[in-house]
């Protein structure tokens, strides 16, 4: 059996047996990965670019949009490659990468979409406190705590998953590489403190998945006391769709890192991480930003101005 040392490469989970559905699956991948690109884009070049909305909440769904494009980033192009040009193998260096800033990307990700929740809580909650409280350094301060935790975490948690030593092969049952099927592959009871950081992460996660719930709840109850039927759909439309957002997050996220190998299959497997990698990065543009007038207008001002230049 191959161990640790004598793997160079790993082969990832084939979407397709035939060439037809695997270049079927690679425009349609493509389209995924475009449709996100373009979402994202728009938003950071209309925040950025915009000072009206350079405030706390625009500020942190730029480091959303970035995060966004950055984890989808790491794991389509490589399953986009593999399905053109009819090929399964992943190096184990580019493995142990996809798996540090997929984690890095994903946990930052999760912390901003919880201080999010915090900066509508206090907007609507408390909006006498919400310039002392969200400042521009308490921003930048909470901004860089998620990227900081995002690196520290997943830097743990891939250092510690390929210091196991490997006996079960090398084929991976996942479009990427993800710490779950590394460990399937691992020969020795070590794996076990891997579960047992895994483990703790759930907990993290669902405490910050609490914390959003609550910021949520409370807002609803103030959202609830608006005299305005037009203010209450308003509010309404927007904070559940993005609480539906996170918890399909948490939910799928929490699944496939928690769940008991009885339950794992390929396709299983590849629903759940579609569910956690692809859709939030193509959905949150929408969600967020697309239905806000403020963010259409910059983008409306932006390219008018780019075309006045042009003419």
């Amino acid at each position: 059996m191959p161990n640790s040392s004598s793997i160079s490469e790993f082969l990832l989970l084939a979407l397709a047996d035939t060439r037809q559905l695997q270049l079927l699956h690679f425009w349609l991948l493509l389209g995924i990965y475009l449709a996100a690109l373009l979402g994202n884009g728009l938003i950071s070049t209309a925040v950025a670019c915009d000072h009206r909305l350079h405030t706390p909440m625009y500020f942190f769904l730029l480091n959303l949009a970035l995060l966004d494009l950055a984890c989808i980033s790491t794991t389509l192009p490589k399953a986009m490659a593999n399905a053109l040009w009819h090929t399964r193998h992943i190096s184990y260096a580019g493995c142990a990468a996809q798996i540090f800033f997929f984690l890095f990307f994903l946990t930052a990700e999760y912390c901003i979409l919880t201080i999010m929740s915090y900066d509508r809580y206090v907007a609507i909650c408390k909006p006498l406190h919400y310039g002392t409280l969200l400042g521009s350094r308490a921003c930048a301060t909470m901004a860089a705590a998620a990227w900081g935790t995002g690196f520290l975490n997943s830097l743990l948690h891939t250092t510690n998953t390929f210091s196991l030593p490997l006996c079960q092969g090398n084929a991976v049952d996942q479009f990427f590489c993800e710490i779950p099927q590394i460990l399937q592959l691992s020969c020795s009871k070590s794996y076990l403190r891997e579960v047992g950081l895994t483990v703790i992460n759930a907990l993290l996660f669902f405490g910050c998945f609490a914390f959003i719930l609550f910021s949520y709840v409370q807002i609803l109850r103030a959202v609830l006391r608006i005299p305005s039927e037009q203010g209450r759909l308003k509010a309404f439309s927007t904070c559940l769709p993005h609480l539906a957002v996170v918890s399909l997050f948490v939910s799928t996220a929490t699944f496939a890192y928690l769940k008991s190998p009885s339950l794992s299959s390929p396709s299983l497997n590849l629903v759940v991480a579609v569910l956690y990698t692809v859709v939030p990065p193509v959905m949150n543009p929408i969600i967020y930003s697309m239905r806000n007038q403020e963010i259409k207008q910059a983008l409306r001002t932006l390219f008018g101005d780019i075309l006045l230049r042009h003419q």
